[in-house]
């Protein structure tokens, strides 16, 4: 029985692993990619717009 004790936790892990990159392939691309780049360029906005700040400028975030 050490051997199934032995073999279970990388079973299940590979399992999972697998169970992961569907989920990943699945939500690539259709409805879901227009939300997901709508997400990302509002934040590289964001991260643009603090960087375009003043050097000498403190932050206006209230």
């Amino acid at each position: 029985m050490d051997y199934v004790s032995a073999l279970l936790p990388p079973v299940v892990m590979a399992v999972f692993f697998i169970g992961l990159i569907r989920v990943i392939v699945k939500t690539q691309g259709g409805t879901n990619k227009a939300k997901e780049d709508a997400a990302v360029d509002a934040a590289l906005a964001r991260a643009e717009s603090g960087r375009r700040a003043p050097v000498g400028s403190a932050p206006t975030d209230a």
